[in-house]
């Protein structure tokens, strides 16, 4: 976990975003600064090698680890943020 996020106990929609424009792109026809909690990935242009790039970003700034186990069943950022979210808490 790198320094400047030592302390950081809730990953945002805003963080989560800016990670997924950074590891994987955006489609530039989907509004990521938006409502987009309850929207699938696949509809915001977001695959599942997208949400692994994302996923694998997180554990190398984070120090959060989703298995592939865990990244199964996640459709949306709102069930994403909340596995991040839970192991953040947990590791407090």
């Amino acid at each position: 976990m790198s320094d400047a996020n030592a302390t950081v106990t809730e990953l945002t929609v805003e963080d989560l975003t800016r990670i997924m424009r950074e590891s994987a792109g955006e489609d530039e026809s989907v509004d990521l600064s938006g409502d987009i909690l309850d929207s699938d990935f696949t509809e915001l242009g977001y695959d599942s090698l997208a949400l692994l790039e994302t996923a694998g970003r997180i554990a190398r700034d984070y120090g959060v680890e989703l298995s592939d186990d865990d990244l199964d069943g996640i459709d949306t950022p709102r069930q994403f943020l909340t596995a991040v979210n839970r192991t953040l808490t947990a590791a407090a």
